[in-house]
């Protein structure tokens, strides 16, 4: 090693004494730049120091050695070699001054500060032995809120995650439209399902959506559903360290990837969809009054297409054509021969029902203004749809009700499908390879082993649900098994298991439908008309979630028959 330090001197040294005499003697053969970048070698070999002319001539033996030997002149290396750079023999005199500067500058150059470390990303840590095991519930539909109402929070502290702070009573979501009932009335706030999310000090409701789950890790990931509103970085991340997860974050509504249908169709899943179809229905009433419009155009202002005759879609329709033929006709005479309504199915309405009451619902809905029309939507475009057969069909509004399917947040998740793409989980609602984590709701369905059916996307199998988890849960706590890892051997009970009691539909004009059979092959009650809507509203005014709810429904209706529906147009 003595040997390799003494040939890095010797370069070191030749280096300098050849640069001297070039700067010395002057000649024209070498540019400014040239001659720097020489002097800034010899400047950074110098300031390494013995270390450096070590390490660099272990790396390159024979040229050391070769400059050495040479008595102090560097050799020429062809042009032909790749990656070694030569230094000229020649330099004007004239770069000596930015020559000392180059060589000041090198020696008195401070290393460059190593970047920081990204910041840790806020979180809800795991739970202390000492602490109660923390239940995170991701979303605030049927399921989720049915089990925030019934858990135990003595056994445990309860995290929710959603995007939305409240619930949406569905059925009663279509009335909202046209302004049967207003929008507080159909939506529980999620701190009254479970007040211990406001008030004890291990239970909290963030207003966020859930990006990922890590179930080895037992933690999952969440966005700030509004970052730009005064947090530090936006998007806002963080994670939650959890003992049980239960997901139950819904799902979104299908479209077949139809194109057009997302930029030009207004779904009917939440309160902000029926503000929206609420508001297009009402301007496109007052700007089909302007002067100036085509007959033709004024047929599309005030042409609203259904498309989807399941239960939403049949009741939407029949509480427009109500709107239409009591309120239309009496506030907006001028245009209330251009209002038509049209509900297009691809098979028959209300599949779920039997034969004799989809009949029923057909005439009736045909007698009070409602176009039926059999057909598949080939696409949507911003004034009208296209069928499969080729028929066009112009709309003013255009609301989609086609049924649900998996939302991209499930289908982004490492855990096992069921059919149709949900999570799949066993008789218990457990998902089989993520320990502590359960599902239910419309993003869940039986795994093909157990050997049940998938469960409809109703109201009545998610509730169901939420309150058998509860239980189930308090249950495995009762054991000591609520903590992470720690409930592999708690007896569970009796699994799940859904019985149907029966469906109810509204089609406008003081009439519904009502099958309570378990299916339609069975015996029971099974009835249509005004009985079955004094029905329809009776059941439905009692599952309403409070009774704070109950009764903003119940004077909703009654102000709505004395005076009518309320037509203001906000936003």
């Amino acid at each position: 090693m003595a040997a390799w330090s003494r040939i890095g001197r010797c370069a070191q040294l030749s280096l300098s004494q050849s640069l001297s005499r070039i700067v010395s003697e002057g000649g024209g053969g070498a540019s400014p730049a040239e001659a720097a970048s020489a002097m800034r070698g010899a400047a950074l070999s110098r300031g390494r120091g013995h270390h450096a002319s070590s390490l660099h001539s272990l790396a390159f033996p024979g040229l050391a050695g070769r400059s050495a030997c040479a008595g102090g002149h560097l050799l020429q290396t062809p042009p032909s070699s790749r990656g070694i750079g030569t230094t000229p023999a020649m330099l004007h005199p004239a770069s000596a001054a930015a020559v000392a500067a180059e060589l000041s500058d090198a020696e008195t150059r401070e290393p460059e500060a190593a970047p920081a470390p990204p910041p840790r990303m806020p979180s809800l840590g795991p739970t202390k032995p000492a602490e109660k095991p923390r239940l995170v519930v991701l979303g605030t539909g049927w399921a989720a809120c049915r089990l925030l109402k019934d858990v135990d929070t003595s056994a445990y502290d309860v995290v929710c995650v959603s995007p939305r702070n409240h619930m949406v009573f569905t059925p009663l979501l279509a009335s909202t439209c046209v302004g049967t009932l207003e929008f507080r009335s159909v939506v529980e706030p999620v701190s009254r399902i479970q007040s211990a999310l406001a008030t004890h000090p291990g239970s909290y409701f963030f207003l966020a959506n859930c990006t990922g789950v890590d179930t080895k890790a037992h933690e999952v990931y969440c966005t700030a559903a509004a970052a730009g509103d005064g947090l530090p970085s936006d998007p806002y991340h963080f994670k939650i360290a959890y003992d049980k997860l239960v997901i139950a974050s819904g799902a979104e509504p299908l479209t077949f990837n139809i194109k057009g249908v997302k930029e030009n169709a207004i779904f009917l899943r939440e309160v902000s969809h029926a503000q929206e179809i609420r508001r297009k229905l009402l301007t496109n009433l007052m700007l089909s009054e302007n002067p100036g419009l085509s007959e033709e155009e004024k047929a599309r202002l005030l042409h609203c297409v259904v498309v989807g005759g399941g239960p939403t879609g049949v009741e939407f329709s029949g509480e427009l054509s109500d709107f239409i033929m009591r309120d239309v006709r009496e506030r907006y005479a001028h245009v209330k021969d251009h209002v038509k309504v049209t509900l297009i199915e691809a098979n028959e309405i209300l599949s779920s029902f039997d034969v004799g009451l989809r009949q029923y619902a057909t005439n009736h809905l045909s007698k009070y203004g409602v176009k039926l029309v059999r057909g598949i939507v080939k696409e949507v475009k911003p004034t009208e749809i296209t069928l499969s057969d080729g028929t066009l069909v112009p709309y003013g509004l255009l609301v989609w009700s086609t049924g649900v399917g998996p939302s991209e947040f499930v289908k982004s998740l490492d855990l096992p499908k069921s059919p149709g793409g949900r999570i799949g989980v066993d008789e218990w609602l457990r998902v089989p390879s993520a320990p502590d984590v359960f599902a239910l709701g419309d993003c869940a369905g039986f795994l093909e082993q157990t050997g049940k059916p998938v469960l409809p996307a109703l109201a009545q199998v998610a509730e169901r649900e939420g309150r058998y988890l509860a239980r189930l849960l308090g249950k495995v706590a009762a054991q000591g098994g609520s903590k992470a890892h720690c409930a592999g051997k708690a007896n569970l009970g009796e699994p799940f298991v859904y019985k149907h009691i029966g469906s109810m539909a509204s089609v406008g004009r003081y009439k519904a439908l009502v099958d309570l059979r378990e299916n339609k092959d069975a015996k029971g009650v099974s009835m249509a008309g005004f009985l079955s809507w004094v029905m329809w509203r009776s059941a439905y005014l009692t599952r309403v979630v409070s009774w704070r709810n109950r009764f903003y429904v119940a004077v909703n209706w009654a102000t709505t028959l004395v005076f009518g529906r309320d037509n203001t147009r906000i936003g």
